[in-house]
C-alpha cells in the first residue's frame, strides 16, 4: 500500500507525464493557444502552462473543465494513459 501511496504523490511520475503530454496534444490539436484555454477556463496562461509542465495538477472537476473546453472526452484521455 505504501509504494501506491508514494507512486500518488508523486507529480514527477511517468503517468504524470504522460498526462501532462495528452492534454498538451489534445490542446494543439483544437488550434488553441495557452492564452486562449486559459480565457476559456477564466485562469492564466501561467496557470495552464504549470499544468501542462506538470507543476500543478487538476482535480476531477477541473479536468472535466479543461476537456469540455478543448473539446476532447475526457475517458478518450484516461484510456490513453491507462493503455501507456
Amino acid at each position: 500500500m505504501a509504494l501506491v501511496h508514494n507512486r500518488m504523490k508523486s507529480i514527477h511520475s511517468r503517468r504524470n507525464a504522460e498526462f501532462c503530454a495528452l492534454i498538451v496534444s489534445a490542446r494543439r490539436k483544437a488550434y488553441l493557444s495557452q492564452e486562449e484555454l486559459g480565457r476559456r477556463l477564466h485562469i492564466t496562461q501561467s496557470s495552464v502552462s504549470k499544468v501542462e509542465r506538470g507543476e500543478r495538477r487538476l482535480d476531477v472537476v477541473e479536468y472535466l473543465n479543461w476537456c469540455e473546453a478543448i473539446g476532447v472526452e475526457p475517458e478518450k484521455i484516461i484510456r490513453q494513459i491507462r493503455k501507456g
